[in-house]
């Protein structure tokens, strides 16, 4: 994408609105339309359910894209020791980690909560 000013002595790279660097070197969270949306804006609800008769924890209201979805639901998966997926945008984990994938999100700086009961 080519700067402002793309040519002359004005010239100046586009830069991220949320940590003001060049979208090249940008490492902020982008939707899937490509706009940023960093962990802090975003409100992630965890809920637990039962399916098949064993339970599974689920992550719901991320705005990630997809590649980025994918990331944050390997680390997840990697740091609990479990198995899981993306399924209709929502991360599937298996197991009941409700708490434990709360506390991961917080951290991160997403404001994650545990939904259901």
């Amino acid at each position: 994408m080519p700067g402002l000013f793309d040519g002359t002595s004005l010239e100046r790279p586009v830069t991220c609105e949320h940590c003001a660097k060049p979208l090249d070197q940008c490492s902020c969270p982008r939707n899937a339309a490509g706009h940023a949306s960093p962990p802090e804006t975003q409100h992630p609800r965890v809920r637990r359910e039962k399916r098949r008769g064993k339970w599974c924890t689920i992550i719901a209201g991320l705005e990630l894209a997809p590649d980025e979805m994918k990331s944050l639901a390997r680390q997840l998966r990697t740091a609990l020791g479990t198995g899981g997926g993306i399924t209709d945008g929502e991360i599937i984990v298996q197991g009941d980690h409700r708490d434990a994938i709360v506390s991961e999100l917080l951290a991160r700086g997403y404001k994650a909560k545990p939904a259901g009961g």
